[in-house]
């Protein structure tokens, strides 16, 4: 779904966004049937996991009907994105179609921080109640995903921390990137993940984890207490572009191999033209294969003026 009910500064600010701005029309968008034969063919390529984002994914009518479709494919692990503000009244439905585990985007456990943080859009309870709901419904565990930008939300770090801990959900701070192109992003905006782990450490002794699998994007650490783990995403500091293994599909039906690809590959024409499974397969696997993206690694070097897709469109 590229539409969200937030207007987070950082992603969907409102003086772009505002309600005039035009969306993808319903037909432009891929429909239920055609995101499952895809899902079926990345599958067959070797994909496991399955991450359904957006935007906000639960403004998707009936989303529940596409969670079952893709849980029922063979072993692929299923796991939501959203900003929690509807998943109180959609968490039982979600669990009931099979879904796993759901990632909260949550910035600020202040009132006034998190409006900030969301543009002045939804409420800090009403996502409280929806990680609450998430975690009864058993989609566990769940994890917070919570950028951090300097002299915005950096102060609010270790309360977030702190009210997390013990209860069994991950928080995970993630550097402020500049993903698309209206954020306005500078590097002295971005804290980096080594200061934010040294800010915490000053409050709790913390242990570095292994990775659970090869390619996971943040580094964990457990509390030594045993009050669970925190993670890092640190594209700017640390790229990981070596070990990436993502792909993205947009609503409207292109193939990006990287959060900051400027195009697209275009499957949503050759679906709809009669395409067989077969020749999707070539497009996919020669797009894979082909790609050459290392962005965050080659970021002080990138090309002046160069587009890039904006981060609601396909997902962070």
């Amino acid at each position: 779904m590229d539409r969200c009910n937030f207007r987070c500064p950082y992603c969907m600010p409102e003086d772009t966004y505002h309600e005039a701005f035009r969306f993808l029309h319903r037909d432009e968008r891929l429909t239920f049937d055609e995101i499952v034969r895809l899902a079926q063919l990345f599958v067959g390529l070797g994909v496991n996991k399955i991450r359904i984002t957006g935007g906000e994914p639960l403004l998707r009518p009936n989303l529940a009907e596409l969670v079952g479709e893709l849980t029922g494919l063979d072993e692929v692990d299923v796991a939501l994105t959203s900003n929690g503000i509807l998943l109180a009244q959609h968490a039982a439905a979600l669990a009931a179609a099979g879904l796993q585990r759901v990632t909260v985007s949550l910035d600020a456990i202040d009132e006034p921080t998190f409006t900030t943080m969301t543009g002045g859009r939804g409420g800090l309870q009403r996502v409280l109640d929806g990680i609450s709901a998430a975690i009864e419904a058993g989609l566990t565990p769940v994890k917070i995903n919570a950028v951090v930008e300097r002299g915005v939300n950096d102060h609010a770090v270790i309360e977030l921390v702190e009210r997390f801990r013990g209860t069994g959900v991950i928080v995970r701070f993630i550097e402020y990137m500049d993903v698309g192109n209206i954020n306005h992003w500078q590097r002295r905006d971005m804290v980096p993940s080594a200061e934010l782990l040294a800010r915490i450490a000053e409050h709790w002794s913390l242990s570095p984890v292994d990775p659970n699998y090869h390619g996971e994007v943040a580094r964990r650490y457990r509390f030594d207490d045993g009050a669970g783990e925190i993670g890092f995403i640190s594209s700017v500091t640390a790229p990981f572009c070596g070990d990436c293994t993502r792909a993205r599909l947009s609503s409207d039906g292109k193939l990006y191999t990287c959060l900051f690809a400027s195009t697209g590959l275009d499957l949503r024409t050759p679906l709809r033209e009669g395409a067989s499974d077969t020749e999707l397969l070539e497009l996919v696997r020669h797009c894979w294969i082909a790609r050459t993206d290392r962005y965050s690694e080659q970021r002080a070097q990138k090309p002046a003026g160069k587009d890039k897709v904006e981060m609601f469109y396909i997902g962070g």
